[in-house]
């Protein structure tokens, strides 16, 4: 029989390969250009051709792209020049010494393929020649000896140099006449070679790493080769047992690229799930900071499982890899573009709200109360309804604002006319607290109820009060009725309970009142709260416009209830 020759190579073979390379998608040109200059270094670099023109393909192609999104393709400046001509040269240099190693490799397999021809041909001549055996045997060890040390030949002339040597090598066995008990001792030690090679392919079927056990097994099958044949009678069990081993052996090997093949199948489908979500992310109507803070998380997230996930078969992995890559670039993209969008209208309102601060600033001096009470009033609105600015100039604009206002209304409530006694009236409001504070609560529900009302209608009743002075004078009063009458947020569904008296206009915006200083302890107690929290700056600065316009409300009621108070009288 003769033995069938174990191929060398599998198409399984590039599939390792391709699972030992780096995922070389995500990684930078400098990364890239240092992941060449290591192979290039390395002593087995010669061998790692297909990983070389991997990183080579990555780089240009990555290159491509920053070139294109830089748009500088077709410009004279290049602002990749230094990292571009610096692969460039590691490259040209890498491909010459490849072409030199290979030329050198090539000339080397067809010196060893003429040293072979040559044993073959003196082993033909050997075998012509029918010598006694005392003279051709040594020749023949001899002939064997230098076929082993010759080396590798040619891919394309391994197979019939092969096949011709172990023709020749059985013709001597089968054909000379040489002494019985040389020839069996040749087959014996030839038995003991290919008996230790089946033992160690049956080990090999044992091993856990089947590609380990594959390359192993290889390497058991050329050095089969190089041993002449066994006794007649054996060499069928003999081969039988080797290729038993080596079909155990390549099962396992395909059963392994077999799974490999379901799994990247299923981190195929996982990854394509993924290219779903961040495309339906990056194609949502976002109207907000917020949003777009929020939807930048998700595809973080998204990002971070990608990474988790093995690759995909070569043929979808970069195009997969590409794909989830377009919808995160559409996605940040189109998030680059609203906050240039945004910036540029934080401009326009920072340039209104300077505006604003000029007109306040040349209101504050003036005497015409009313009047520039009306216009700082009306300037506090425009404000409110002015867009956000830069958060660096947020604060800074809003003291400088508040600043002009409160200058204002403080000169007009130092020379208020007697008639709107604002100290008086401030005098006669803590008076009040200081009373509802005294208050002894009788137990009886329904006298504690009129106590409490009474104190609300005398409050409603008193005058304005400083213009400074007006949000804490209101808290204390708010304090103190909230201590003392635990139901005080509840006055409005007590007193629907008893008979109402039609409610004048004056009264309804007292009531509406009342509720906003509720809503502004709350908004100033929760910055108290914010305040404390790192990262709450949005927050705070959220919190802060929506105690100006409540003290805005606060102001254009105030001036309500005056005017509705001087048309009942």
């Amino acid at each position: 029989m003769t033995e069938t020759n174990f191929p060398e190579k599998m198409d399984a073979v590039f599939s390792e390969a391709e699972e030992k390379l780096d995922n070389l998608a995500g990684k930078s040109l400098a990364e890239l250009s240092g992941l060449f200059q290591q192979l290039q270094g390395a002593a087995d670099k010669m061998a790692r051709s297909r990983e070389a023109e991997a990183i080579k393909s990555a780089f240009y192609k990555l290159l491509g792209k920053l070139k294109s999104e830089a748009g500088t393709e077709d410009s004279a400046e290049n602002p990749f020049e230094s990292v571009e001509q610096n692969f460039k040269a590691m490259y040209a240099d890498y491909k010459r010494e490849r072409a030199e190693f290979n030329k050198e490799q090539e000339a080397r397999r067809e010196e060893n393929l003429a040293k072979k021809q040559a044993i073959i041909g003196e082993l033909k001549t050997l075998i012509e020649k029918e010598e006694d055996v005392s003279a051709s045997f040594p020749a023949f060890r001899e002939l064997q000896n230098r076929w082993r040390e010759a080396g590798p030949v040619p891919v394309t002339a391994y197979r019939d140099i092969n096949d011709t040597y172990q023709h020749y090598v059985e013709q001597f066995y089968d054909l000379v006449k040489i002494n019985r008990d040389l020839r069996d001792l040749d087959f014996r030690k030839n038995l003991e070679a290919k008996e230790a090679f089946c033992a160690a392919a049956e080990k090999l079927t044992e091993n856990e790493n089947v590609v380990e056990a594959f390359h192993e097994l290889q390497k058991l099958h050329d050095q089969w080769k190089e041993y002449g044949p066994v006794a007649k009678e054996k060499r069928e069990d003999i081969w039988n047992r080797f290729k038993a081993a080596t079909a155990v052996i390549n099962k396992k090997y395909q059963a392994h690229f077999e799974g490999l093949k379901e799994e990247q199948a299923a981190n195929l489908a996982a990854k394509t799930a993924l290219c779903e979500e961040a495309e339906a992310i990056a194609q949502r109507e976002v109207t907000s900071s917020a949003q777009w803070n929020g939807l930048s998380k998700e595809l973080e997230d998204l990002q971070a499982r990608w990474r988790k996930i093995g690759f995909a078969t070569k043929k979808e992995n970069q195009r997969i890899y590409e794909r989830f890559r377009a919808a995160c670039d559409k996605f940040f993209e189109r998030k680059r573009a609203y906050y240039a969008d945004f910036k540029g209208q934080m401009s326009e309102n920072l340039e209104k709200k300077l505006d604003l601060i000029a007109k306040a600033e040349a209101l504050k001096d003036s005497t015409e109360w009313k009047k520039t009470a009306d216009q700082l009033i009306a300037l506090q609105k425009q404000w409110k309804e002015i867009g956000s600015v830069p958060r660096k100039k947020s604060e800074q604009l809003w003291t400088r604002f508040r600043a002009a206002c409160d200058a204002f209304f403080e000169k007009r409530d130092e020379n208020a006319r007697p008639e709107n006694d604002f100290y008086g009236n401030l005098r006669t409001k803590r008076r009040l607290v200081e009373e509802i504070q005294a208050y002894a609560l009788s137990g009886d529900e329904a006298a504690d109820a009129a106590a409490m009302r009474g104190f609300a209608g005398r409050w409603q009743e008193i005058g304005h009060v400083p213009f400074k002075e007006k949000d804490a004078i209101a808290k204390a009063y708010r304090d103190a009725m909230q201590e003392k009458f635990p139901r005080f947020s509840q006055r409005n569904a007590s007193v629907s309970r008893a008979p109402k008296a039609p409610r004048s206009p004056k009264d309804l915006l007292v009531d509406k009142y009342h509720a906003l200083q509720q809503e502004l302890a709350t908004f100033e107690n929760n910055i108290g709260f914010f305040s404390n929290s790192k990262g709450a700056s949005p927050l705070i600065a959220q919190m802060q416009e929506r105690i100006l316009r409540t003290r805005e409300e606060l102001q254009e009621l105030e001036r309500k209830i005056k005017e509705a108070g001087e048309g009942e009288n």
